[in-house]
């Protein structure tokens, strides 16, 4: 049957990823310098000033306003009243809770991986499928690679008259689960006041889109929608507030599969709900990657204070080697999903959280939970 699916991704300068991206560099900053720090960090941009919020607790001493700085004047923002030496800058970061901390402290067990519980409550999902190379979504991926080539032809000079805000839409039909081609792109591209609407499409449509997506998945057919309102000249936060954790599904799969109740920018990894998503997210992979299935989401979830999951649970959409019950039970076997044991495994101590603040958490090469250590292990299942 034919379908059709939509993914979209936006740049590092749109304002809540901004948020997300300085969220992320104050956490990694702080992991550079005590690798025991528990973060939650916020941000909130709007118009001409930033707010920094959240509960940190850390033997580290970092300099907020000046990572904030450092980071918006790397993303692009050096004009307007949003520029990195222009913007106001608010701090408010206190101790994370003694009543959240007691549930991740816990010493009733003498086994570090028991004793060390969820920092919180929730559900979280993984998921891989034989889409892409990657093991990801196509409409996700290349919505993905749209973006972060606006944000490289902007930066190298090919379109200097780009600005930092910037979002990417790819519509996919599907004969049946295969992709035969992609329908519709849209990108909304900030610009200066200097360039036309007529070079800015074909400029995009030349140094963006037929530079990223493969030319067999276009056709006569294809629909481009360019800066569909006609302008774009008012960005970044200027244009429109922003807020860390506010593009989950630009984070993730794009809409494909169900995602788990919180975000993952600013958290630590003792917070389930990113560490946990990274865990099923290479697990997911990994299942794929064995041939146990070609596509497979994975739901785990946990209590704030208890190390072992209280469900773990697998769907994989009729493409399983095996039922899903019995891949769940492999799961449960061949993975340790106690956050201790989560954090070790993936190197989640590790100031590695930045690269994650734009273009996805998922499918990118070098991230730990990437890796596909575990597939030919898994084959002994088959």
């Amino acid at each position: 049957m034919k379908k059709f699916f939509t993914s979209e991704s936006v740049t590092e300068g749109h304002p809540d990823k901004l948020c997300d991206r300085i969220s992320d560099a104050v956490v990694d900053e702080i992991l550079s310098r005590d690798k025991n720090a528990r973060c939650a960090v916020e941000c909130c941009a709007a118009y001409d000033r930033l707010l920094i919020m959240g509960e940190v607790t850390t033997t580290a001493k970092v300099d907020y306003e000046k990572i904030a700085r450092d980071t918006i004047r790397e993303v692009g923002y050096i004009h307007g009243s949003f520029a990195y030496d222009a913007c106001k800058i608010d701090v408010a970061v206190h101790n994370q809770s003694a009543d959240i901390a007691m549930g991740v402290d816990r010493t009733e067990s003498a086994d570090v991986r028991n004793s060390f519980g969820a920092g919180d409550q929730g559900m979280m999902f993984g998921y891989a499928c034989r889409e892409t190379e990657e093991l990801m979504p196509l409409p996700i991926s290349l919505a993905h690679k749209l973006a972060e080539k606006l944000a490289e032809v902007r930066k190298n000079g090919t379109l200097p008259y780009l600005r930092p805000d910037g979002k990417t839409q790819v519509t996919v039909e599907y004969d049946g689960k295969i992709p035969v081609r992609v329908d519709t792109v849209v990108v909304s591209a900030q610009h200066n006041t200097k360039v036309t609407q007529e070079q800015l499409k074909e400029d995009i449509i030349n140094n963006v889109i037929r530079a990223i997506v493969p030319p067999q998945l276009l056709d006569n057919d294809t629909k481009y929608f360019i800066n569909p309102t006609g302008r774009f000249e008012i960005g970044g936060p200027e244009g429109d507030s922003g807020l860390t954790g506010r593009k989950i599904i630009v984070d993730t799969y794009g809409g494909r599969c169900a995602h788990g109740g919180g975000a993952f920018s600013g958290k630590d990894a003792t917070k389930v709900d990113r560490s946990a998503a990274y865990m099923a997210r290479y697990i997911c992979k990994n299942l794929v990657a064995s041939g146990l299935c070609d596509e497979v989401e994975l739901q785990v979830a946990y209590a704030i204070g208890i190390a072992e999951p209280v469900s773990v649970f697998v769907n994989t959409f009729g493409t399983g080697k095996k039922s899903d019950g019995e891949i769940a039970d492999i799961v449960v076997k061949e993975f340790d999903l106690r956050p201790y044991s989560i954090i070790e495994a993936l190197g989640l101590r590790n100031p590695v959280f930045l690269q994650t603040s734009a273009y996805g958490h998922f499918g990118k090469s070098g991230l730990p939970w990437e890796r596909l250590n575990k597939a030919d292990a898994l084959k002994k299942y088959l």
